[in-house]
């Protein structure tokens, strides 16, 4: 063999052997996580909380959740959300998304191995007798030929643009199942504060019946004494006015009610005729919820954790669209065997095969697309700020959600010691205001004003445990769940 072609082959050699070894190198930029500024300690957690007895918020994000709403020690509660997690469509919705990603995740790792197919055909031919060598006007037969073949292509991956896609599918396998589990702690955060807001009402419920039955009972009481002539017409007009006010505020209560129940029913994946909770007046709900450190949030949060995954998987398209403008080499072959005849086509003689491609190049070089990957390149990096603006603005609301409900909590169990001292002090100044009015010391004016104060503090009062009750619980979504009653 003469030494000019003997130096293309070994130039034609190296030149391969190096693209081989740059092979997977990936152009992606070192992927970090944004530095977000977390404060040391929350705001609003109350001084007589920082007692130091509570744990740090664990799990992290990618551990299993626990049945944080247990912490209740109710029953009907746990029902509820267990019905909800088998039967509510958006969380099927959602775990439908997560299977799309990780398929998605597997088509891109295909790109990794090569590919492999067979087949069997023929082809009926004329060849031209010049393109044999023969003399112009001679008959060339049409030729039958039958081929079985098995072929295959393989890029080599030189700058790392498979395994950067592989990298990009599979944070966004991550993101979708952080964004599956924000869904899932939401919707059990919506069952608890649902079941709560209904309890809440059947509270104030029972408080409207107890006045609309005292109401009733004065009317009744007005009725015997106006025909008896002791008081006047005013006074019964006055009673029954704030009978009927009462029984007007009791309905008004009903209808909140079922609204609430409809609301709860959907969530449990059912309608709402084939779902009723019975009435049951809620109790005070006094848990303090241990925070934890604020930087736990980065940990603990599955929407943080989504925006943080998207971010990894833009980061990692940064890669494939630097990996454009830089050369492919794709290999390809076929191997089998062919014959004009169907029955001698595996008899030893007919193997044929073919290393590199049919038309084209094996490798290519971008010369020239109008700036399109220059733009591509730069739609992906903006994307990428983008992406980082997003998970700061997560962390700073996270942040935000968790103060929110800790001063909430605070000033609730403050506010809720003043109502109880406001609804002793206007009960006795509504029985009070009866007991003058019966010796003739007062007007039926002021026992009414009375009353109405007295029952206005009792349903404050029910109400703000109504609240307490949906801050606990708006505290643990903010604080991205995961407590059972071991962990407090």
């Amino acid at each position: 063999m003469n030494h000019p072609m003997m130096k293309r082959m070994f130039a034609g050699s190296t030149l391969l052997a190096a693209l081989l070894v740059m092979a997977g190198c990936s152009l992606a930029p070192t992927y970090e996580k944004p530095d977000t500024s977390a404060p040391t300690a929350f705001k609003e957690l109350a001084p007589a909380w920082k007692d130091g007895s509570w744990k740090t918020a664990q799990p992290s994000e990618e551990m299993t959740r626990g049945e944080w709403w247990t912490i209740f020690n109710d029953a009907a509660l746990n029902a509820l959300e267990q019905q909800a997690l088998d039967a509510n469509q958006d969380l099927k919705a959602a775990t439908a998304r997560v299977g799309e990603a990780r398929a998605l995740n597997q088509s891109a790792r295909a790109g990794m191995f090569p590919n492999i197919d067979a087949g069997v055909g023929a082809t009926r031919q004329k060849t031209s007798a010049a393109s044999l060598g023969l003399p112009s006007g001679t008959n060339v037969a049409p030729q039958t030929l039958y081929r079985a073949q098995v072929g295959f292509s393989y890029e080599v991956d030189l700058f790392g643009r498979v395994a950067s896609t592989v990298d990009a599918a599979k944070a966004d396998t991550q993101r979708s199942e952080a964004l599956f589990r924000s869904v899932q702690l939401a919707l059990q955060a919506d069952v608890a504060a649902n079941y709560f807001a209904l309890r809440e009402l059947d509270a104030e419920a029972e408080v409207l019946t107890q006045a609309v039955d005292l109401r009733e009972q004065a009317w009744q009481l007005m009725q015997v004494r106006f025909k008896e002539g002791a008081i006047g017409e005013l006074d019964l007009s006055r009673a029954e006015a704030e009978l009927e006010t009462a029984r007007s505020e009791a309905m008004t209560v009903s209808r909140l009610r079922a609204v609430s129940e409809h609301s709860l029913a959907v969530l449990l994946g059912k309608s709402p005729a084939e779902f009723s909770m019975a009435p049951n007046p809620l109790q005070p709900v006094s848990l303090r919820i241990p925070p934890g450190l604020p930087s736990s949030l980065l940990e603990r949060r599955p929407d943080i954790a989504a925006a943080e995954r998207a971010m990894a998987a833009t980061n990692a398209r940064v890669g494939v669209a630097k990996s454009a403008f830089f050369p492919s080499l794709t290999l390809t072959g076929s191997m089998g065997a062919e014959s004009s005849s169907f029955g001698d086509l595996f008899k030893a003689g007919t193997r044929t095969f073919l290393l590199g491609p049919l038309a084209g190049t094996a490798l290519s070089l971008p010369l020239f697309d109008g700036g399109q990957r220059k733009g591509e390149l730069a739609r992906v990096r903006a994307q990428y700020e983008e992406d980082v603006a997003k998970y700061r603005q997560h962390v700073l609301t996270a942040f935000r959600e968790v103060e929110d409900n800790l001063s909430e909590l605070r000033i609730l169990e403050q506010q809720t010691a003043v109502q109880a001292k406001a609804g002793q002090a206007s009960s006795k100044a509504s029985h009070l205001a009866q007991l003058q009015y019966d010796e003739g010391a007062v007007t039926y004016l002021e026992v009414i004003d009375a009353e109405r104060s007295a029952l206005q503090t009792r349903r404050a009062a029910v109400q703000l445990q109504g609240s307490q009750a949906a801050a606990t619980v708006n505290l643990v979504r903010a604080l991205g769940g995961g407590w059972d009653g071991s962990t407090l």
